[in-house]
């Protein structure tokens, strides 16, 4: 099995740009997208997003999770207060988002490896060790500061 995989955490609104954001919070995004760029009806982006994004390849979901956090942290209460500005200036809620993408079998991704054993054991196929993760009591914390929801898609390649 190959397994490609990365989080992002976003800001979006239909009104408010990523500049904007970006200005509002004096973070520098890591990507960017401008509501209705790439199609102007419908929008396509749907709506203007800030993202803070960890595409490191060779760690798992909650490694790549903690590694956001560990640069958002201690913004997290400004950055609830934006989202929920958003939120009322949108006139829904989801401004916030830490976004979760995994895509098994994408000819970029990580290959599964079956050659090093784990704690004395032999590994076997379908036991991918990029499989697995957990969210503990800080990301939470961080979840609930920045009133962020946890959204996790998983797709198949092709």
């Amino acid at each position: 099995m190959i397994v490609s995989q990365y989080v992002y955490f976003a800001l979006s609104s239909e009104r408010v740009s990523a500049a904007e954001i970006t200005g509002r919070l004096d973070i520098e995004a890591d990507e960017i997208a401008v509501r209705g760029s790439r199609v102007a009806s419908p929008s396509r982006p749907a709506r203007h997003r800030w993202k803070i994004a960890c595409r490191k390849p060779g760690l798992t979901v909650d490694e790549q999770i903690n590694r956001i956090v560990d640069r958002l942290f201690d913004h997290a209460e400004r950055i609830g207060e934006l989202a929920a500005e958003l939120d009322a200036i949108d006139g829904e809620p989801g401004a916030s988002v830490l976004q979760v993408v995994r895509v098994f079998e994408h000819p970029d991704g990580e290959e599964e490896d079956l050659t090093s054993p784990y704690e004395g054991l032999q590994k076997l196929s379908g036991q991918h060790q990029l499989l697995g993760w957990h969210i503990d009591a800080r990301v939470l914390q961080f979840l609930r500061l920045t009133r962020a929801e946890l959204d996790v898609d998983e797709y198949a390649y092709g």
